[in-house]
Order: C-alpha cells, then sequence, then structure tokens
C-alpha cells in the first residue's frame, strides 16, 4: 500500500515536471488525496516559499479531510484577493519590507491645512441653500453602509448597527438610517413634483461575524419600513495573515490546517461594489451619487443633505464629510479617525488626501510644525477630520474602478517585539475606503465640506451629542433653551442637554422643522421630548418635564401649553455591573422614567394638545 501511495506520489510530481527533493515529504506522501487544482494550489504556495504550511503534516490516512479542507480555504484566499494569493505575498513583502526599514509613507509630501470656503454652520443661509439642493439631488443617489464589525470595542457584543443610537427612544443605528434615507426619498420627491417617488437604493457591507446577524435585524423588523427589495447585503472576504517580514503565512494556533485570517479592512467596499455589478445598474438607472458611511453616526444625517448640495454645487468627484476636531487628546480615545489636508508632491502635485492620527503628528513635526498637531485660536484643530463619510460621483467612479477593479492602496501595521523588527502577533495588509482619491489623477476634483462642531468618540458622548444636536437645532429655530449642565458618567464628563429626539419623517431638514415651530416656546434643561409621527406642530409650547407623542401619518396634532411633570432622570450605573444590559453599560447611565405625558393618535384627524 505505501508502495503504491509512493509511485501515485511520483508520477504526480513527473507530471509536473518536478523534482521530489524540493517538495516537503510530508506534502509529496499526501499528494494521491488532492484533485489537480488542489495539487496547483499547493505548488502556487511552495513557489511563494510557504512550505511551513506541510511541516506538520501526518501520513496519508491520518486527518485527510482536514487536509482537504486547508485546501478549500487556500482556494478561497486566492479568488477573493485581487491577482490572488501571489499577488497578496509580493505585496506583502514590499510594505513589510518599507515598515521594517522604517519608510515614511509620506516622504516628498509637503503638509499644509486645506483651503477651500466648504465650512457649513447649521441653520444658516449658506447651509439652508445646500440643504435644498441636496435634497433634490437626493432621489439620484445610493446609501453605502459599512458595517462589518461587532461592537467589542465598546463592550458590546453584538453588531454595532443594533446599538441603541440614543436610549430615550431606543431606536436602534440601523434603524435611524433606514429612517433618514426614506424621509430623504420621500422630501426629494416632494421637492422635485415627482408624481412617483424614486427608491433610494441601500447597500450593507457584512462580515463572516455581521452578516446573518443584520440580515435577522433587518428581517425581524420589516427592514425598517424599507423595501426589502431597496436593500442589498454584500459580503466581504478575510485576509490570510503573516508571520513574519518574510510574508510567510500564518497557520491559526487553534487549527494547524488552517491559515489565521483577519479583516482585510472596509476599503474592500470598493472591488465588492465593482464586483456586484451594482455601480453598473445605479449608472443606467440615472444614479449621479454614491454616499459611504459607517456604522455609529447618529448625527450623520443632519449634515448629508447639505454636503450632497456642496458636491452638486461645486460638482466633486470626491467630496469628504468633516468636523472641527480639538486636538491634544489621548490617541485611545481617536481609534477610527483620521485628519485631512492639502498635501503637496515635489512634482509640485496637490492632494487632498485623509493622514491616520497616529501618523499626523510626527508628519507635521518633520514639516515646519515644530509643536505638531496643536489647537489654533479657534479652539479646534487647523487640521479638520475625517469622520469616514464620503459621496462620489458615480460616473468618474466607475471609470476609475474600471482601471483599479476597486483595489485600494494597501498598508501594513505590524507590532515590532524590539529592534530586531520580529513581530509580537501576526499581521496583514489592510485598506481604507477613504484612501481612493490617492489614486486618482490630477484633474479629479477632491473636495471637502466641514461641519462645524467637535466629534465624539463614545456611546457616552455620542448619545449626548445627539441631544446637543437637536437642542442647538430647535434654539437655531427660535426655541428657548435652558443651557445644558455638566455631569459625569463612566468617567467621562459631558454636557447634558434636553433629551430632545424626533423620527426622520417629522422632518429632515432645518428649514422644514422651523416650519414646525409656531409661537413662543421653551424646554427647560431636565426635559425629555419624544415626537414620533409626520404632522406634529409645537405652539406656544412651554415644556418642564418628560413629552412623548406618537400619531400615525393622518393625523395633524398641535401641542401647546405649559406641560409640566416629574419629567425621566439620568442616573450613572456602573459599567461592570454584569446585571445591566451592555447596551446600557457602554454609555454608564440608564434612564430613570418618573412621569411622563404621552398622547398616541392612531385615527386620521385634526387635534389640539
Amino acid at each position: 500500500m505505501a508502495s503504491a501511495t509512493a509511485d501515485s506520489s511520483a508520477k504526480i510530481l513527473s507530471d509536473l515536471n518536478v523534482n521530489a527533493g524540493d517538495w516537503p515529504p510530508n506534502l509529496v506522501k499526501n499528494l494521491h488525496l488532492l484533485h489537480p487544482d488542489q495539487i496547483e494550489l499547493a505548488k502556487m504556495l511552495l513557489v511563494l516559499r510557504q512550505s511551513h504550511l506541510f511541516q506538520h503534516w501526518p501520513e496519508p490516512g491520518v486527518e485527510d479531510k482536514r487536509k482537504k479542507a486547508f485546501f478549500a480555504q487556500v482556494a478561497k484566499l486566492n479568488s477573493c484577493y485581487p491577482g490572488g494569493l501571489a499577488s497578496y505575498v509580493k505585496n506583502a513583502k514590499e510594505l513589510l519590507a518599507d515598515s521594517k526599514e522604517g519608510k515614511n509613507p509620506y516622504d516628498g509630501f509637503t503638509p499644509s491645512v486645506p483651503t477651500g470656503d466648504k465650512v457649513l454652520s447649521f441653520g444658516d443661509d449658506n447651509f439652508i441653500r445646500f440643504e435644498e439642493a441636496g435634497i433634490k439631488e437626493a432621489q439620484d443617489a445610493a446609501f453605502v453602509l459599512v458595517a462589518g464589525g461587532l461592537g467589542e470595542r465598546l463592550g458590546y457584543n453584538e453588531i454595532k448597527v443594533a446599538l441603541p443610537a440614543e436610549t430615550t427612544t431606543g431606536t436602534c443605528f440601523l434603524q435611524l438610517y433606514i429612517e433618514s434615507i426614506l424621509a430623504l426619498q420621500e422630501a426629494s420627491s416632494r421637492l422635485s413634483q415627482g408624481t412617483c417617488q424614486k427608491e433610494i437604493p441601500f447597500v450593507i457591507m457584512t462580515s463572516d461575524d455581521s452578516y446573518s446577524r443584520t440580515m435577522n435585524l433587518l428581517e425581524s423588523n420589516s427592514y425598517f419600513g424599507m423595501k426589502p427589495t431597496q436593500v442589498k447585503l454584500l459580503k466581504q472576504e478575510k485576509v490570510a495573515c503573516l508571520d513574519d517580514n518574510d510574508a510567510r503565512l500564518a497557520l491559526d494556533p487553534h487549527d494547524k490546517y488552517k491559515i489565521q485570517t483577519k479583516p482585510h479592512g472596509h476599503g474592500d467596499v470598493h472591488s465588492l461594489l465593482y464586483s456586484s455589478g451594482l455601480l453598473k445598474i445605479w449608472h443606467d438607472a440615472g444614479l449621479r451619487w454614491v454616499l459611504f458611511f459607517q456604522d455609529t453616526n447618529g448625527l450623520l444625517f443632519k449634515a448629508i443633505p447639505a454636503a450632497l448640495g456642496v458636491s452638486a454645487t461645486k460638482q466633486y468627484h470626491v467630496n469628504c464629510l468633516l468636523f472641527n476636531e480639538k486636538q491634544k487628546k489621548p490617541l485611545e480615545e481617536l481609534p477610527d479617525s483620521l485628519t485631512v489636508m492639502d498635501m503637496k508632491l515635489t512634482s509640485g502635485r496637490l492632494m487632498v488626501i485623509n493622514v491616520e492620527y497616529n501618523q499626523l503628528d510626527p508628519l507635521l513635526r518633520a514639516n515646519a510644525h515644530p509643536d505638531g498637531d496643536v489647537n489654533c485660536e479657534t479652539g479646534y484643530s487647523p487640521f479638520p477630520g475625517n469622520i469616514n463619510q464620503l459621496i462620489l460621483e458615480l460616473g468618474p467612479y466607475i471609470e476609475e474602478l474600471k482601471k483599479t477593479g476597486g483595489a485600494i492602496e494597501e498598508f501594513v501595521n505590524p507590532k515590532y517585539k524590539d529592534a530586531s523588527k520580529t513581530f509580537k502577533s501576526s499581521t496583514r495588509l489592510e485598506c481604507m475606503m477613504q484612501d481612493y482619491p490617492k489614486t486618482l489623477p490630477p484633474s479629479a476634483k477632491v473636495g471637502f465640506t466641514v461641519s462645524k462642531g467637535n466629534h465624539y468618540h463614545s456611546a457616552t458622548s455620542g448619545e449626548m451629542a445627539i441631544y446637543r444636536a437637536n437642542s442647538r437645532i430647535l434654539q437655531k429655530a427660535g426655541v428657548k433653551l435652558e443651557d445644558p449642565v455638566p455631569q459625569v458618567f463612566n468617567g467621562q464628563e459631558v454636557e447634558v442637554w434636553p433629551r430632545v429626539t424626533w423620527k426622520p419623517i417629522w422632518r429632515l431638514t432645518f428649514s422644514e422643522i422651523k416650519s414646525k415651530l409656531r409661537g413662543s416656546c421653551s424646554i427647560s434643561q431636565r426635559s425629555t421630548m419624544a415626537l414620533k409621527g409626520r404632522n406634529i406642530f409645537l405652539e406656544d409650547l412651554s415644556l418642564d418635564g418628560a413629552l412623548a407623542i406618537n400619531s400615525i401619518d393622518g393625523a395633524k396634532v398641535k401641542v401647546g401649553g405649559l406641560i409640566r411633570n416629574k419629567g425621566w432622570s439620568l442616573e450613572s450605573i456602573d459599567h461592570k455591573d454584569s446585571g445591566i444590559p451592555e447596551e446600557l453599560r457602554t454609555r454608564g447611565f440608564r434612564i430613570n422614567k418618573i412621569e411622563q405625558l404621552e398622547k398616541t393618535y392612531s385615527e386620521a384627524g385634526e387635534f389640539n394638545f
């Protein structure tokens, strides 16, 4: 039997014109178990100097199914990366060599503060003008959410889009996004006076970790009111991990027949969109814009209409939505943040690109900014931060992807043990969706839109930012609000404004929100207000407590007069208390609903409250 196996393996090697001495003995013994395509994959791995993957293989007859499963994984890794594993290993070796030598990726670049007139102040005439232009364009846009991750860093073990954006109503991020898109869809149709609404496509990029959970969240909630045909889920695959500077593929420490893999980064969204054929479908349907955003930004849709209006008015091929950032924060508080700057190459070309925060300070210090990134006279860093919200013009986007197939410039970030540059743990190649502009030609129109206000970095500050934004919108529209008070939750001091929330269908734009307010209205700092309905009007309302209004589309409700009760309070909780739900522990507080006035209008008609 052993002789027959050896003869079979010898014939296979002969057919391949390969010397048996050049192949690992453990692999040679098992060749007869493999299909021809698996043998070709083995040959490729050996050419790539990956013979260590077979060192542990036992004799034929032992764990044969797992050996075949190994090649099934190799085939998948090979097919999911542009150019296959050969390209992946080649790119890895080049990037790892640069990293080992300490090569600066920005050699030849001179940084400067980005210039332009695209700074928007919510509610001013310029903002309203861009917002109206953006609403008109929205019916010709598609939205793409990158949501491949779990909320483990936040102390939440489910998908991040299932987290409540705020706990007053418990609306999760995915629901907020879908309801906002539907409100945009309706507003765009209304403004363009279309005879029928155009359905705005919504794509969600998921991963192995998030695909089924995202689908379950959608299906169990009837897609939050969106037609299932409008929603498309794409799934990105992981890439192989690397064990050392020679780009040797890493085996899973818990399975010797499995290559260790990790996420490649949200830059994969471009190749997935291109290969899916969706971009062509959208282009043929007359769409003009693609808007990309990430999974936990509760303020995004307050700025998107105006930013889309900027793109249309300025005719940008790429528009990055930015925010003013206060610097000198610990880097661990900024895990996903970037900054945007003008970068001038030695050739004279000027580019607007994103720079990682951990690269920003040394880059500035090496280029005539001895103090690095510091706040200027405005109280903010002169370099605005990028929250990974991009608006791309569809036509030029497709033309660029025809050249690249959607491949985005990669980077590697190995953690070294010491000066010998050996790895602490395995690493992998990564890519980011916001690096798309780096490969564009000089003729491309790349711009940015800055929304005034500081970004948030936790579930605690994120929820408070929503209340602050909603309160400031009402304040700008003429409502009198008491000043916020400082409170500490989860060790973070935050400003606590009135807990004001409304469904996007109540109105999405500043002009329309203002039309829902009449007379003299006021809200105390301790108050909570939740509006869930299309035709709710506030007229001479004086609120000091908790108010919740629910109404169907056919009900027109006028709310006014003095409303006072004990209201709802915020109570601190111990984030280490496992008896408290994770979504509350991440915030450090919960709402104590002491007393409220709540009304539900389930019949059509006009009502005074």
